[in-house]
């Protein structure tokens, strides 16, 4: 289900319930958008630090291997980690954005 999280961003965030494979392991996803993703992880990384993302997209047939960077880092419950897309081209852009509005119009 993707939820629109309330707050005042260059891009809006969506919750989704998925997983992620950053940096060689699979993490819960808390929220999505164009600009970023924020996911659980007790395997915390510094502020800064670069990551790999991969996404599998089922309802495009897709799988992208993104690339952020950390830029907060939450150690309390839940232990959840903000990352900022890096170099995110307009064919990931495009299959992001399309997976995004494809999910949202699912749930509703």
């Amino acid at each position: 289900m993707l939820q629109r999280v309330s707050e005042n961003r260059a891009h809006p965030r969506y919750e989704i319930d998925s997983a992620a494979d950053v940096s060689g392991g699979s993490h819960r996803i808390q929220n999505i958008s164009l600009g970023g993703i924020c996911i659980r992880t007790s395997r915390l990384q510094e502020v800064g630090a670069p990551v790999d993302v991969v996404l599998d997209l089922p309802e495009l047939g897709r799988r992208l291997e993104l690339h952020g960077q950390v830029v907060w880092v939450n150690r309390e419950p839940p232990e959840d980690v903000g990352i900022r897309w890096t170099a995110l081209d307009e064919s990931h852009r495009h299959a992001l954005a399309e997976y995004i509005d494809r999910v949202q119009k699912l749930a509703l």
